[in-house]
This record gives structure tokens, C-alpha cells and sequence, in this order.
């Protein structure tokens, strides 16, 4: 149930490992797949975004972090409620309530939503985004770690990206030392890399 009526525009964030994964086998994101020019890439977009969209694992543990208006997604309420712990923060469960439902729950009609994960919560948004921001880390792998989306590693996130309509368009070195680079994939846009 995830109907848009909202002027929003959607983008996704995600950094990987050379096999796909976004956090290690413990769910946790290992430093190793933290690098400054890819976390000031993905701190200066938060700081753009009118809404954050993210699972209850997900967050980006950034100092403006606790000022952002967000959208927690859960299965613990039934649609949509506040949460009684951030006031910054309403709960959303997709299977009871619509996305713009919990839009009008955070306050936020339009703008930019920024999706963070994990990857159930991007598999919500896969037919939706404009925009998915996919940083990639080339010289990390994570054996046996969590997959950015499901689907992953029997396919790519290239693929996966690419079978719901999206194009991979301008590439952005981050950290030349580790060539972690990030890739705009596009939705319509007919340039490729």
C-alpha cells in the first residue's frame, strides 16, 4: 500500500560492498564501509531532504540526525502514530496505512524524501524512485553480510536497479584512495555511464 499523491520527489541512498551488502553479518555497518567523502556526500543530501525514510535498523548517526523530520518504518503500530521516543519521528506501517498517510503524519507534503534503507524498506519504493544514489566501495567485501536489497547477490544492485525502470547516469569519484565512487540511477533519463 504505497500510493503517492504527494508533490514528493524520492530518492534512495545506500553505500555497498564489492558483493552487494550494506552491513555485515551482524546487521551492523562495519567501519570499513565508511569513508569521509561518501559519509559528507550522503550528510549534505540528509541535510537537503524535507523527510528521511527508514526501517527500524536504519539511521545515519549524524550530528543535524536528531533535528530531521523522518518516517520510521515498522510493524509494530497498526498505520500510522507518532513516536513516543523522537518527536521528530511518526511510525509507518505499510500494510495499514498508505505512504502519504504517514507524510501527512510527519507534516511534510513535498519536497525531497530520502530513503536510507534497509532493504525491505527500499524494496517499498523500488517503482517510485527518481532517483537512487548508489556509492559503491570496490575494495570491501562483506561475506555472508546483509544485502542492500533483496534479490541480492543472485543479482546486482545494477540489475535490480535497472528491472525497475532505472538508468545509471553521472558517476562522482568520493575517495579516490579506495575508489569509492557514487552513481545517480535515474528514472526516464535516457544518458548513460
Amino acid at each position: 500500500m504505497i500510493t503517492l499523491q504527494s508533490e514528493l520527489r524520492i530518492e534512495g541512498y545506500v553505500i555497498v560492498s564489492a558483493d552487494g551488502m550494506l552491513a555485515d553479518a551482524r546487521h551492523v555497518m562495519p567501519e570499513t564501509l565508511k569513508f569521509p567523502g561518501d559519509q559528507r556526500f550522503f550528510g549534505e543530501a540528509l541535510d537537503r531532504a524535507d523527510l528521511i525514510v527508514h526501517g527500524r535498523n536504519s539511521f545515519e548517526d549524524q550530528p543535524n540526525s536528531p533535528q530531521r523530520r523522518r518516517i520510521v518504518v515498522t510493524r509494530k503500530v497498526a498505520a500510522v502514530a507518532p513516536d513516543p521516543s523522537n518527536p521528530n519521528a511518526t511510525l509507518w506501517n505499510p500494510a495499514g496505512a498508505a505512504f502519504d498517510q504517514a507524510c501527512a503524519g510527519a507534516g511534510v507534503a513535498d519536497g525531497t524524501a530520502a530513503i536510507i534503507g534497509g532493504p525491505e524498506v527500499f524494496a517499498l519504493f523500488f517503482d517510485r524512485f527518481d532517483t537512487f544514489w548508489l556509492s559503491q566501495a570496490p575494495q570491501v567485501r562483506l561475506p555472508g553480510g546483509e544485502p542492500c536489497f533483496p534479490g541480492v547477490p543472485a543479482q546486482s544492485p545494477e540489475q535490480i536497479l535497472a528491472a525497475h525502470g532505472l538508468r545509471a547516469c553521472e558517476v562522482e569519484l568520493l575517495d579516490p584512495a579506495a575508489a569509492v565512487s557514487v552513481t545517480a540511477w535515474r528514472r526516464g533519463s535516457t544518458s548513460e555511464v
